[in-house]
């Protein structure tokens, strides 16, 4: 929108500017005409592209992370969209027009007392995970987006953090380089671009060799983005696990 109204702000200067020349200098007014009219298009192509992004739908899928909460049923504005999600469950995605949505969640087969009550906000185009995270007395919905677009050819992995009694870690090439280094419970990386390929990684308390997951044979296909989530418990049941996710 900004870049809408820069062009039509040049073109009305120009529109000024031929119009005082009308008559005094005729060449002077055909340039400034002419330049008028090549902003006018430029305005009215980004307003077109502008309708087009926002009329695009968004992409959603939940995660249930929590892993003291037994299975869930997931509602979006009164209406049961997910039924029985069970610790590690993430769905496929869902389709919404872009705009504003109340989520619920609701231990599975009951709809009398949430254990999850948000609003969201979904924009045009996009594509988020949606995870429920935490421990059983302290409950949260948090929005991870993703960013499909891959060059041809390549591929590209990034890392979140849902481990609820985790140190912060780091994520390196087993017995190599880190790749993300101290992420922290919660915490989503960047993408990190990478040649297509089948890679053991591990998971090590942040700043120190000491390896807490191993994460081995994460096949990585060209043209597909990945994301790595550590969930679970390191001290305790359900024992600390990773997905690995595409988006």
């Amino acid at each position: 929108m900004k870049n809408q109204e820069a062009y039509l702000n040049k073109a009305a200067m120009y529109d000024l500017l031929g119009n005082y020349y009308k008559y005094s200098h005729p060449d002077l007014h055909v340039l400034y005409y002419r330049k008028h009219l090549k902003y006018m298009r430029k305005a009215m192509e980004v307003g077109r592209a502008d309708r087009e992004r926002e009329n695009q739908p968004s992409y959603i899928r939940f995660l249930h992370a929590v892993p003291d909460v037994s299975n869930v049923d997931i509602y979006i504005n009164a209406n049961r969209v997910l039924k029985n999600v069970a610790f590690k469950d993430i769905s496929d995605y869902l389709t919404l027009p872009a705009g504003k949505y109340h989520i619920d969640i609701y231990p599975a087969a009951s709809s009398v007392t949430t254990i999850i009550s948000k609003k969201i906000t979904v924009e045009p185009g996009k594509v988020y995970t949606f995870a429920a995270v935490g421990s059983r007395n302290k409950l949260q919905l948090l929005s991870y987006p993703h960013d499909p677009v891959v060059p041809n050819g390549e591929t590209k992995i990034k890392f979140i953090h849902l481990s609820p009694d985790a140190p912060a870690v780091d994520i390196a090439v087993k017995k190599g380089d880190v790749i993300f280094p101290n992420t922290s419970y919660k915490e989503a990386t960047d993408y990190l671009a990478l040649t297509p390929m089948t890679v053991n990684l591990e998971a090590r308390v942040a700043g120190s060799s000491n390896i807490v997951l191993n994460l081995p044979n994460m096949k990585l296909q060209p043209n597909k983005t990945y994301t790595i989530i550590a969930l679970g418990m390191a001290s305790g049941k359900p024992e600390l696990d990773a997905l690995l996710l595409e988006g």
